[in-house]
């Protein structure tokens, strides 16, 4: 019988008064932008799955290939008691690393999902637990930039950070954020810390992954306007933004826009606010920034961790990278 346990350390705030600061800061700012998260409503979720079974986008096929042949060798040098996943996942990347953890020994296995989402902490659980009766849940409901340091320790430890999400942090952060999951880590190698990153590579290649032919991203895209317009009352006509997604070489790294095609005039009514565009004027909604073996080595230096290992396919498109705490 499996076992779950919840500790709320962040309680969410009200979704629709987050959307509405972040919305109002964004779409009065110059250039304009939105946070990538409110493109995952429930459409949005659907399309991001999409999205990852698109031959364009190779980063979760890739990624998880990796994971399926090294996670023997992975779990067998780390020999964790627990995994802890930041951000929550019950995807085959989860599986992969659980069943491997499970193949080692012949105990019960504890994983740890940190997520700011309850929902997404609790249906993680569920999801894994109804196909792993062997499997322990101990959620954590919190906030990567402030309760990283307070995830309570079981024992030896593995932490993930899949999906090259790091990517979708600004360089600023990149090392402070290395930094706090350094911290979660016992010095001296007892535990580790597994990284998906996402690699330099063909431009072309990286402008299809975000701009497919079927068009699928362009909706992600817009997505977050459709969710801005049924949760804050806005009335902005999604089609009428072209999706732009564009290769930064200077600071490696995509960038993905949301172009007026025209001007137009925004009124979002639970914000009493009217946002206006000219011609052309486009809204800055995600960054998704590139590694080298090199860069990402530098970064985990300055924030306390040097590379155990680093695997990726025979095309160099993606990379898992092992570090521990030096």
């Amino acid at each position: 019988m499996t076992d779950f346990s919840l500790t709320r350390i962040a309680v969410d705030e009200d979704y629709q008064t987050q959307m509405g600061r972040d919305v109002r800061e964004g779409l009065t700012a110059t250039p304009k932008t939105l946070p990538p998260k409110y493109f995952y409503d429930g459409s949005g979720s659907d399309i991001f799955v999409e999205i990852t079974e698109l031959e364009e986008y190779y980063q979760t096929r890739t990624e998880t290939a990796i994971l399926r042949r090294i996670a023997s060798q992975v779990i067998a040098d780390v020999r964790p008691d627990e995994l802890v996943e930041l951000g929550s996942g019950a995807s085959e990347k989860t599986r992969v690393l659980l069943q491997a953890m499970r193949d080692r020994g012949d105990g019960r296995v504890l994983y740890v999902p940190f997520d700011v989402s309850e929902d997404a902490v609790v249906g993680a659980a569920e999801a894994l637990q109804a196909d792993y009766e062997w499997l322990d849940v101990h959620g954590i409901v919190g906030d990567f930039d402030h309760h990283l340091g307070q995830v309570p320790r079981t024992g030896r430890r593995l932490v993930s950070f899949m999906g090259s999400t790091l990517g979708n942090l600004e360089p600023v952060a990149q090392v402070p954020f290395l930094q706090k999951v350094a911290a979660m880590l016992a010095p001296h190698g007892d535990d580790a810390f597994l990284l998906g990153i996402d690699l330099v590579k063909d431009p072309e290649v990286l402008v299809r992954a975000y701009d497919d032919a079927s068009g699928v991203t362009a909706a992600f895209n817009r997505n977050v306007l459709h969710n801005i317009n049924a949760t804050l009352g806005a009335d902005f006509e999604p089609e009428q933004f072209e999706h732009v997604a564009t290769w930064r070489e200077d600071y490696n790294r995509i960038e993905m826009w949301l172009r007026a095609s025209r001007a137009m005039a925004v009124h979002i009514k639970d914000l009493d606010l009217d946002v206006t565009f000219e011609a052309g004027e486009g809204i800055f909604t995600e960054i998704s920034a590139k590694f080298t073996r090199e860069c990402i080595a530098d970064r985990l230096a300055a924030a306390g961790m040097t590379v155990d290992r680093f695997e990726t396919d025979e095309r160099g498109y993606f990379g898992v990278v092992l570090a521990r705490r030096s």
